[in-house]
């Protein structure tokens, strides 16, 4: 949500703020704008709609050299996607100051009463103009802009990163963050600032993570970091893991075509160093909880939002069998506004591919603050969620650029088997033996995951052919519950159509109503080689449906000799554990949206009203 590029040094800044936001419309955006500081003084160009528009307005009317500069891709918050309510936006009375903001400043009202009564006026509708005139009418008053900004942001409320430059310093970028993300990148006789190290890869690899309440003094040759309070504040740089050809497609049609191939290896580089040839799960970032710590836990809740709930909900089937410990999965918006029951021997599991999801990160320090211990599982270094968690396990399934999350739900899903086979391990409930046989059968995973991609072509053809449909739904039992849900989300967010998951138990009890002919009903088969397989009870329910004129497509496991008698189309995946099929069986419900999307003539990157990291609440 809102993308954020700064720099100063001897580089064209338009071209590092325009790279640098082309690497962030992953984020969603809906208007783009820049400002520059140039021997001429401070000049903007802004635009609603993508950053072609922003691009075209920069050739009508071109902006002078300039080696200090901010960038912005808004995500509309206050006021409608417009030019005028576009980022940055000028301050002070000669119109010297330009900010840019990702966030939402919850007391604006009552600052711009205070500048009204001044005789200031507006040209936007946005809360972000309100802070620019503020700081501009300090500096006006004191002379020392550092002092006046961070006098501003003490008294802002809410969330933001807010990026300053002024016409009279024409070498430094303010920058300042309160629950919202922000990352310095460390050059060589330049600097830079991003909302995420996507915004600066191309050019270094060494990162500072800012932490909560800091404001940054950016300088082509220094860095320097104060707490809100004014007082020196100390920094650790890390490296950046990925570089930006894995955040471009390569030859690909569209980042979520080439992130749904990259599953093998995301899978894969989650798995390494964690999980020994003998099936033994080792996973040092737990070394913060002792065996005595795991063994008196008495309740594991995760807390997470959209894609990364459902990892959850599959998840808890593997911790509860293998560790026997009660996990309950909460949507991290509604954990935080009851009085949900946490004591010290409860393991908070925050999962969050950005690490910036604010739901989740209020969600995790509520629960700190009642004194559960927080596990991040996290795709991005340096993230808000893992500087601030007990212990955090990355997935490392690289840059997800596509809004719609593939790569990092099946890194997260890995991740969540990881920890439960980790704790079987630990509590010991479980027979060694049967835990290293299934971490033995996860090792697999990367190489039958390739083998799903080789039969994609089936999931492709159908979603295309569908693109006419107006709702279908999704059913699934055990771990085939949360991936038909997760197959929902994903039609609703790319097709805009009325899609739903259910699980197939509850049929009977209201959504059979549903069902009328021609209904396109997409079911996960369990695997029938389970002693306590549910796939009698679905194949039940696939000859309900289709005696009420449903249109059956069933996602199944090689070898099935029961589910191609009883569905007009079946999609095989490879023969697993039941308990990892999730991950299986979710990719060709991935390729179906998409080509249905494709088919449609929609963005299957950037869909209509969505941000990739939702950073405000």
């Amino acid at each position: 949500m809102c993308g954020i590029v700064g720099y100063v040094g001897p580089k064209s800044t338009l071209d590092v703020l325009l790279g640098g936001l082309r690497r962030l419309e992953y984020r969603g955006y809906d208007s783009a704008g820049v400002s520059v500081i140039s021997a001429a003084g401070l000049e903007t160009r802004k635009k609603a709609g993508k950053l072609d528009n922003l691009v075209g307005e920069i050739d009508s009317h071109p902006l002078p050299a300039a080696h200090i500069g901010i960038g912005h891709t808004r995500w509309a918050t206050h006021g409608a996607p417009t030019d005028g309510n576009a980022h940055p936006h000028l301050g002070g009375s000669a119109l010297k100051l330009s900010l840019i903001h990702n966030g939402i400043i919850e007391n604006f009202a009552e600052l711009k009463a205070e500048l009204v009564a001044d005789g200031v006026s507006f040209s936007s509708e946005t809360d972000s103009e309100v802070a620019a005139h503020h700081i501009a009418r300090e500096y006006e008053k004191s002379g020392d802009l550092v002092a006046a900004f961070r006098f501003v942001m003490n008294r802002l409320h809410g969330a933001f990163t807010i990026l300053v430059i002024h016409e009279d310093q024409p070498d430094v970028v303010l920058a300042a963050r309160r629950n919202a993300p922000l990352v310095i990148g460390l050059g060589d006789g330049e600097n830079f600032l991003g909302s995420d190290v996507a915004a600066f890869v191309e050019y270094t690899k060494r990162a500072v993570s800012v932490g909560q309440d800091e404001i940054v003094v950016l300088k082509a040759d220094s860095v320097t970091v104060y707490g809100f309070d004014g007082q020196p504040v100390s920094f650790d740089e890390f490296s950046v893991d990925w570089d930006a050809s894995a955040a471009s497609k390569g030859g690909w049609s569209s980042f979520m075509a080439k992130e749904i191939a990259d599953q093998p290896q995301a899978v894969g580089d989650t798995l390494m160093g964690r999980l020994s040839a003998d099936g033994v799960v080792t996973l040092p970032e737990m070394s913060g909880l002792s065996a005595a710590d795991i063994k008196a836990l008495d309740r594991i809740i995760i807390v997470a939002c959209g894609t990364a709930s459902y990892a959850g909900d599959i998840a808890k089937y593997g911790i509860e069998k293998w560790s026997r410990i009660p996990v309950q999965v909460e949507l991290s918006h509604e954990f935080r506004y009851r009085s949900p029951i946490v004591t010290p021997n409860t393991l908070v599991v925050a999962i969050s591919q950005s690490g910036e999801t604010m739901d989740t990160l209020m969600a995790t320090r509520y629960a700190k603050e009642l004194g559960a211990k927080v596990l991040a599982i996290c795709n991005t270094q340096g993230a808000t969620l893992a500087r601030e968690s007990d212990a955090v396990i990355y997935t490392h399934a690289g840059p997800e650029v596509a809004v719609a999350s593939t790569k990092a739900l099946t890194a997260q899903i890995t991740a969540g088997y990881l920890l439960g086979l980790f704790l079987g391990q630990v509590r010991g409930v479980v027979p060694a033996s049967e835990l290293k046989a299934l971490g033995l059968d996860l090792l697999k995973m990367p190489a039958r995951v390739a083998e799903v991609l080789e039969g994609l072509d089936v999931a492709s053809d159908l979603g295309a052919a569908m693109a006419n449909a107006k709702s279908i739904l999704f059913l699934g039992r055990n771990v085939g519950f949360p991936v038909a849900m997760e197959g929902a989300l994903k039609l609703k967010e790319l097709a805009y159509i009325h899609a739903e998951g259910f699980a197939a138990g509850e049929l009977k009890h209201g959504p059979i109503a549903l069902i009328e002919e021609g209904q396109p009903v997409i079911v996960i088969v369990p695997s029938p080689r389970d002693a306590e397989s549910l796939q009698p009870k679905v194949i039940s329910n696939i000859q309900e449906i289709r005696a009420r004129g449903a249109k059956v497509i069933a996602i199944a496991e090689e070898g099935d000799p029961n589910v191609a008698d009883y569905a007009e189309h079946v999609i095989y995946v490879p023969q697993t554990e039941p308990m990892f099929a999730a991950i299986l069986t979710v990719i060709p419900l991935q390729a179906f949206a998409m080509a249905l999307s494709t088919a449609k003539g929609l963005d299957v990157d950037q869909p209509r009203n969505l941000a990739k990291s939702v950073t405000v609440e």
